[in-house]
Parts: C-alpha cells; sequence; structure tokens
C-alpha cells in the first residue's frame, strides 16, 4: 500500500500530507488543494474523470486505486438537495476541483451515515481519504445533453486506445526491469520454465490441479490459490474463498486461453512464469470485477500440482470453448 501511495504522490506532487494543513469544509468534510491550475471549477452537471486513491483510517489500508487499472474514475456532479446527498458529500467534494487540479479529500464516515440515513460504511473506522487528480473536465454548459454521452463515449474509447497501444511497450519493460529470458510460442505467449516436472504432460481432455499467481505487470496480485502469497499481499479475507489448487479439465472447462497453451508445456510439479498479452486473457474488455482493465497483459506464476487423466474430446463433437474469466 505505501508502495501505491508514493507513486501517486510522485504522480500529482504531494509529498507531505499533515493534518494541520486540511481546511475544514461542510458536512465534516477537509481537504487540502495540492495544485490549482486556475480554471474553472465543476459544478453540478458537469462530468469528471479523475485518477484517484482511496485509503481508509483502519490500518492506513488501500480501499482503491485508478492506478492499478489505468483507467480514471468518471464522476457525474449532482446537486446536494438530492437524496442520499448533502453539503460535504462524496460528489460535493468533486466541486473543489478543475482540470488539472489535484486535492486531498477526507469524507466524515459518521457524518455521511447521519445526513444520507444510509448504514455507516463498515471499511473504516472514521474517515476515508481520497487522493484525486483531475484528469478531464466536461462541462454542462458546454455539452448540452443531447450530446454528452456521445462525448464521454469517445472520451473513454481514447482511454482504451491508449491502453491497447501501450501493451506491448508494458511488456517489453516488464521482461527487461526483471532480466528475465522467456521463450515465445506462435500465439505470442511468453513463458520461463523454472521447474520442469516429471512425467508425462498433461492433454486436452485431462483434469489438472494448479497452484497459481496472477498479477498485473506493475506488481499488484489480482488473484492467487496461494494463502501465504494472500497474506504477504494483504488481499481482504473472503470466508467463502478456500486456498487450494484449483481444479479443471485442460481445454474443457472454460478458462483464458493462455492457461491451456501452458500447463501442457509442464510436467507433473512443473513450475512456470506466464507473461501472457491480453488476446490470450481477457482482451479488450477486461476483467473489471477482478480488477483487471482493458488490454492489461498478465504475468501468471503457475505449478502443475496433479494431472489426472481423462479422456480427450470426441473429434467433431461439441466442446466448451476456452473462455475469458477468471481462473
Amino acid at each position: 500500500m505505501k508502495k501505491s501511495l508514493f507513486l501517486l504522490a510522485a504522480a500529482v506532487g504531494i509529498f507531505t500530507t499533515s493534518c494541520q494543513n486540511f481546511k475544514k469544509g461542510d458536512g465534516g468534510l477537509e481537504y487540502k488543494i495540492v495544485k490549482d491550475e486556475g480554471g474553472a471549477k465543476a459544478v453540478d452537471g458537469d462530468h469528471l474523470f479523475v485518477d484517484m486513491v482511496v485509503t481508509s483510517d483502519r490500518n492506513d489500508s488501500l480501499i482503491q486505486s485508478t492506478y492499478d487499472l489505468g483507467l480514471p474514475q468518471y464522476v457525474q456532479i449532482v446537486p446536494d438537495s438530492i437524496p442520499g446527498n448533502y453539503k460535504g458529500s462524496y460528489s460535493s467534494m468533486f466541486k473543489h476541483l478543475g482540470e488539472g487540479d489535484s486535492a486531498i479529500f477526507r469524507l466524515n464516515l459518521d457524518t455521511m451515515a447521519a445526513k444520507s440515513g444510509q448504514p455507516k460504511l463498515p471499511i473504516a473506522d472514521h474517515y476515508l481519504t481520497f487522493t484525486v487528480k483531475v484528469r478531464k473536465h466536461f462541462k454542462k454548459a458546454e455539452l448540452p445533453d443531447s450530446v454528452a454521452h456521445v462525448q464521454l463515449d469517445n472520451y473513454y474509447k481514447e482511454l482504451i486506445g491508449g491502453l491497447e497501444k501501450a501493451e506491448a511497450g508494458k511488456i517489453d519493460t516488464y521482461v527487461k526491469s526483471n532480466k528475465l529470458e522467456p521463450k515465445k510460442s506462435a500465439s505470442g505467449l511468453q513463458y520461463v520454465i523454472e521447474k520442469q516436472g516429471e512425467g508425462a504432460k498433461p492433454a486436452i481432455g485431462d483434469t489438472v490441479m494448479v497452484n497459481y499467481t496472477g498479477r498485473l505487470v506493475h506488481g499488484k496480485v489480482f488473484d492467487t490459490s496461494v494463502k501465504e502469497v494472500a497474506d504477504k499481499e494483504n488481499i481482504p479475507a473472503n470466508p467463502m474463498r478456500t486456498y487450494e489448487p484449483i481444479k479443471f479439465a485442460l481445454g474443457v472447462d472454460p478458462v483464458i486461453p493462455a492457461w491451456v497453451e501452458g500447463l501442457q508445456l509442464l510436467n507433473k510439479g512443473g513450475k512456470a512464469k506466464l507473461i501472457i498479452p491480453s488476446s490470450l486473457a481477457y482482451g479488450s474488455n477486461g476483467a473489471p470485477q477482478g480488477g483487471i482493465p482493458p488490454y492489461a497483459p498478465l504475468i501468471f506464476d503457475v505449478e502443475l500440482v496433479d494431472i489426472i487423466k481423462g479422456q480427450a474430446p470426441v473429434a467433431g463433437a461439441p466442446t466448451q470453448t476456452p473462455t475469458p474469466v477468471q481462473p
């Protein structure tokens, strides 16, 4: 979490956030303007795209970071008078900002619960802290409702296009910075065999048991089957989640295509690092529920724990095509 905050500090020029520098606003809101470009500030009906990190006062824990996804958060400014909103609320804090501005806000959750009539959010003791930089400001006065959705959609498509263009460079940077010498298959999958294992390799139709850890190229773990990794990465506990090898029929059950190809390179007990282009993973859509943005190259450390021989699909018979769902 400290690493994420340091990167954010570098991005927006924040290196001191002493509480005594915060101003008091309406509704228990506290704020500190870090950079003011002097432009028009957001008003009701305006649209913002913001880079933002959200932290909790409970163990200084990270709740959300748009920097992990590489895409800004969309915010529409709504009137303070609408039900559930109030002066000093989440929406109203953005009225302090315009395009290029950055600030830090502390939102009082006790006040939020009292004024909104909703239960207090359980993710913090008293405050959530929002470190925000406005990337784009669409003004309602300059953007009629009849064309607003078109302009917003076009801007979002530009952002997605930027991720697509940056993908190859992200993979190259990851390989070079980690001093790897991966092999590359015809599909574009890159891999490093760290331990070959013994015995036969799995074939289509076999059931495999796999331990794995999935990361974005900047290091953030988005999923793992290994409890020690989850603990180290401070992945929130989930009572429904059991940490154990995943089990599935290779080439039959739906997993990302890179797994179908990559696991067939290993023998039982083998380990590999898979460097996966988005075309072999979650593609142009990403997997937002899993914290994976569009056109995201992924890094998977996999261990082929066991192979249970099965029957290959009959030629010409319908099979379940592997689709990009989370392993």
